[in-house]
């Protein structure tokens, strides 16, 4: 486990400005984080990129300093400068061994999530793990470690009420944006219909509203989420012949570049003079600067869902203890399960070296003497031998999950 690290770029410590430079979409990660590992000469990796952080969770036998972290974000992204590449590794936060291992339990049970208590981040842990694992940058550790994660997350969820009256991102966006006086004849416009602006939508929808329209890359599935707001949805190229204006602008797409920019923006806007509304919740944004700092405009993001963020936190930080106690716990679970895995996998050659000095046994050593023997004779040696064959290979392993144990209890 010693071997194991999370390196964390996140909102406590980076812009989201400079945060958004190491996304990648769900498209490049294969052959990106695919070349990362060779070149790094990572064992498993795992990628995951949220609205307020990236995280690299890598077991590698290298040293994780400050030269191999540069290394591997000119990787991700080459066209970052000496000064951004410095910035990030300065602001990374990196975790080692049993540390990362609890930092892992805390991220999916969303103790360390801007929004304590809200459940999207288990989905979308689940979802990065399946994306590299289907990559083949996954193996038998991460693949371990997200079961226990998972089960973590629900125990936390369920056995506490730190998701008590449920808060995420996507509340506190819409929160804002009602506190700022927007009406339920508001006309209201996706861009992308990705989970976050899914989730948006259900918000909405809840709430009587029932103007929408959906542009996204794919229509069809831009079709699926207008059909649950019996709204309208069009392709994302289709926008500038767009001109039926807007009141509230939701923007979330998995684009590394702006997708409204000022362009776009005078042309759902038309010649309105009222203020608008923009909701931005992509990392990196996918609203120009220029747009997003225009006088007309309400701009929310996930910098300014910070203060709301804290104060729910604070709301939540009596559950918090009791969701330690559980993370505590399940990290020496995870511990115990793992060793016993790799006692498994250590000795799973074992069975076939046995069978392999049976057949040497029988078929050289005491060939000649079994060649005398009769069949019923051969046939009570073979049952024999069978038998001490599979009771040797249970033993063996049965006896070294057994010192395991007993050393991990004797120095705990």
């Amino acid at each position: 486990m010693e071997h194991f690290s999370v390196i964390a770029f996140t909102y406590k410590t980076l812009d989201l400005s400079v945060l958004g430079k190491l996304h990648l979409t769900t498209e490049d990660q294969p052959a990106v984080l695919g070349a990362l590992k060779v070149a790094s000469g990572i064992r498993e990796l795992m990628y995951l990129s949220t609205c307020n952080r990236v995280e690299l969770l890598v077991h590698t036998e290298m040293e994780t300093d400050a030269l191999a972290l540069i290394s591997w974000l000119r990787i991700i992204n080459s066209r970052l400068s000496n000064d951004e590449l410095t910035l990030l590794a300065e602001q990374a936060i990196i975790y080692q061994g049993e540390t990362a291992i609890e930092h892992v339990l805390n991220l999916v049970a969303s103790l360390d999530s801007m929004v304590i208590g809200e459940r999207e981040i288990i989905t979308q842990f689940r979802k990065a793990y399946d994306q590299c694992n289907a990559a083949g940058l996954t193996g038998d550790f991460i693949r371990l470690l997200t079961k226990c994660a998972i089960e973590t997350g629900k125990e936390v969820y369920t056995e506490t009420d730190i998701a008590k009256n449920p808060v995420s991102v996507a509340s506190l966006a819409y929160r804002q944006m009602r506190s700022a006086g927007m009406q339920n004849n508001a006309r209201i416009v996706f861009i992308g219909s990705g989970e976050t602006n899914t989730t948006l939508a259900n918000y909405f929808k809840k709430h009587q509203f029932a103007n929408f329209t959906v542009f996204n890359r794919t229509l069809t599935n831009g079709e699926k989420l207008a059909q649950t707001l019996n709204g309208k949805a069009f392709p994302l190229n289709a926008i500038m012949q767009y001109n039926e204006g807007f009141d509230v602008l939701v923007v979330c797409t998995g684009s590394n570049e702006p997708v409204i920019t000022a362009p776009i923006y005078h042309q759902l806007r038309g010649e309105e003079n009222g203020r608008k509304i923009i909701i931005d919740l992509s990392v990196p944004a996918n609203v120009a600067a220029e747009v997003a700092s225009k006088s007309e405009v309400h701009y929310i993001d996930v910098t300014s869902l910070r203060e709301l963020a804290e104060a729910n936190h604070e709301k939540r930080k009596g559950e918090i203890v009791k969701c330690e106690a559980i993370i505590h716990r399940r990290v020496g679970e995870f511990e115990a399960m793992y060793r016993e895995r790799s006692i498994e996998l250590a000795f799973s050659d074992v069975p076939r070296r046995v069978k392999a000095i049976r057949e040497t046994a029988l078929n050289e050593v005491f060939a000649r003497e079994i060649s005398n023997m009769n069949n019923e004779s051969r046939e009570v040696l073979e049952k024999v031998l069978t038998y001490i064959e599979k009771k040797y290979n249970a033993v063996a392993i049965t006896t070294a999950k057994q010192v395991l144990l007993d050393d991990r209890s004797r120095f705990n």
